[in-house]
């Protein structure tokens, strides 16, 4: 029995054998990360710089972006590096880093998201207290508490986990360091009990975030239904839609990946799920939030023309 902090190593999975596969992977990662580099790039730039998009939604919007990009360049960027060296090792360090932020990122993106939905619910079922109960104070402590939440929760998962003595080898059947995938090589019954009731604990607080939204959007369409003008209705779902479809990507592909049924399960199809859920949101969810908001499509088309007329100025000034 070897504890696991004395592993030099553990070995990820591989997205193929064949180095044109490898490639193919490697360039397809990169795609996927420029998109969702370039597309939360373009939200943060014009949100924190336009002053018209200084509302509680865009600061929520903001603070979804950061998360979605640390996520991305938490577990991309390895394998990116294993598929186009044709390597699958990553170090004890950098899979306890791996561990700690993608866990951090994920619980303060699910938090954020419980939050914004608290916004949609008071903009929609309390307007006229809006502004008392998401002022700028209690917008940043919300902020502040999602972000705080996340990190506690990453510390204690990722302090228990790797303290636990690994006897089962250093083969991860995942492409990134996830703890399911950790828990499997541990020897230790009373560790893993513990980080089970961690796993548990965690689930129930995600639940009650779950409860939480279905209940504000229960709540919502109550109140939109007796919006009597099809328009108002329509405004009044439009900016309720890309929260539910944030939401609704986000739980689905992560619910489905990790309780899945084992008779269905294979190497290739929980390949295929990890990077459904781990990097495809923070590459659609840029493009989820753009697509019905005005405002940011302005700011972001203002912002791209600014760039251009600044470039063929300098240009121009330069010949």
């Amino acid at each position: 029995m070897s504890n696991s902090s004395s592993m030099a190593q553990f070995l990820l999975l591989a997205f193929a054998d064949r180095r044109e596969l490898q490639l193919l992977h490697f360039w397809l990662f990169l795609g996927i990360s420029l998109a969702a580099l370039l597309g939360n790039g373009l939200i943060l730039s014009p949100t924190a710089c336009d002053q018209h998009l200084h509302t509680p939604r865009d600061f929520f919007l903001l603070h979804l972006s950061l998360t979605d990009l640390g996520c991305i360049c938490t577990t991309v960027p390895k394998a990116m590096h294993n598929s186009l060296w044709g390597t699958t090792t990553i170090s004890f360090m950098g899979c306890a880093a791996q561990v700690f932020f993608f866990t951090f990122y994920m619980s303060a993106e699910f938090s954020l998201l419980t939050i914004m939905c608290y916004d949609r619910y008071v903009a929609i079922c309390k307007p006229l207290h809006y502004g008392t109960l998401l002022g700028s104070r209690a917008c940043a402590h919300m902020a502040a508490a999602a972000w705080a939440s996340g990190f506690l929760n990453a510390l204690l998962h990722t302090a228990n986990t790797f303290s636990l003595p690994l006897c089962q080898g250093n083969a991860l059947g995942q492409f990134f360091c996830e703890i399911p995938h950790i828990l499997k090589l541990s020897c230790s019954h009373s560790g893993y009990l513990r980080e089970l009731g961690l796993m548990v604990f965690s689930a129930f607080l995600w639940f009650g975030c779950f409860v939480f939204m279905a209940f504000s959007y229960v709540q919502i369409f109550r109140v939109v239904l007796r919006i009597p003008s099809d328009q108002g209705r329509h405004k009044a779902f439009s900016t309720c839609l890309p929260h539910l479809a944030v939401v609704s990507l986000f739980l689905s592909t992560g619910i489905f990946s990790n309780l899945k049924p084992p008779f269905i399960s294979s190497p290739s199809l929980d390949l295929t799920l990890s990077v459904l859920y781990s990097v495809v949101p923070p590459a659609l969810n840029p493009l989820i939030y753009s697509l019905r908001n005005q405002e940011l499509k302005d700011a972001i088309r203002n912002l791209i023309s600014g760039c251009f007329s600044k470039a063929s100025n300098c240009l121009f000034s330069a010949t």
